[in-house]
């Protein structure tokens, strides 16, 4: 059983806790997560679950090899919410847990679907954020990002695409979270620019429609841990919500426990070199989520 030394304040992930209990491509119990969180210092840790997908043929290759569909999808997303709840009152004390989940947004149809998982399920916040675009998952494989690609007729019209659907999403989702919003990239470099002027175009609408939404941009490490020098998003992009004023929040999307707040004090350091000195974190009060601002500089 860990032991809680002192919190550092600003070690926080609104984004992570996938658990191979309950994500075929992650290892560990959620509660080892939870235990690895207490190990790091977490005065905070954001449960975010990946939400089901509805459609067979949206499964990956390792959730057919074990005979899953998409109805047990969400039946193991059912078991989650059932455990997440049950850990957040039984960790009460020592560690602030939130429970949420990350969504998928692969059609208009996701919007209701989303928004109906979160009242049924009374989760305490969602992380918005897209994997898909024409009906492909484009952060998986590289050839099923080429076909991608070759749907939209090129780089720069896909990352507009995405970009899109991420506008869409929140301005009809209104996530607590925006999660890694040029996930684009970990694919995408590969092929070209991904900093244009129409890509950039597109950005400030998307980052104007987070600011409406008083959404709060996930700074995800995730990249860090894979050798990217950044992570996401990258420093224009940084800059231009910055400058937008709108919030940030760390995300270490961890998808086992030794992944757990890995790469958050370079995040940190990341921030602060593009002038961002304050972090926006989810807590509880009175049953509510409410938002409360975290300086980085302590």
């Amino acid at each position: 059983m860990a032991k809680m030394s002192q919190p550092i304040p600003w070690k926080i992930s609104l984004h992570g806790g996938h658990s191979g209990q309950f994500c075929n491509h992650a290892k560990g119990t959620l509660r080892e997560m939870i235990e690895a969180a207490l190990d790091q210092r977490m005065p905070i840790f954001g449960m975010t679950e990946h939400s089901p997908r509805y459609e067979d043929r949206h499964l990956f290759d390792e959730e057919k090899s074990e005979g899953w569909n998409a109805d047990v999808l969400v039946t193991v997303f059912e078991s989650y919410s059932s455990e997440a709840r049950k850990l957040q009152e039984e960790y009460r004390g020592r560690i602030e847990l939130l429970r949420g989940f990350e969504t998928e947004f692969i059609d208009e149809s996701y919007i209701e679907k989303m928004l109906n998982l979160k009242a049924t399920g009374q989760f305490d916040y969602i992380v918005g954020s897209v994997h898909h675009v024409k009906d492909i998952c484009i952060d998986a494989l590289s050839e099923w990002f080429e076909d991608a690609l070759h749907q939209c007729g090129g780089l720069e019209n896909l990352a507009i695409e995405y970009y899109q659907s991420i506008q869409t999403m929140v301005q009809e989702i209104k996530p607590e979270v925006v999660g890694h919003i040029d996930l684009i990239r970990k694919l995408g470099a590969d092929f070209g620019s991904l900093d244009t002027p129409r890509i950039r175009a597109q950005m400030t609408d998307t980052l104007a429609s987070v600011k409406d939404a008083e959404s709060i941009l996930d700074l995800n490490v995730y990249p860090l841990r894979k050798g990217d020098p950044h992570p996401y998003p990258a420093p224009w992009i940084v800059d231009m919500a910055r400058d937008m004023k709108i919030s940030f929040c760390f995300g270490d999307d961890s998808h086992s426990p030794d992944s757990v707040g890995v790469g958050i004090e370079s995040g940190r350091d990341y921030l602060l070199s593009r002038g961002v000195e304050s972090i926006t974190t989810l807590t509880k009060v009175d049953g509510k989520t409410e938002k409360i601002i975290v300086s980085l500089n302590q």
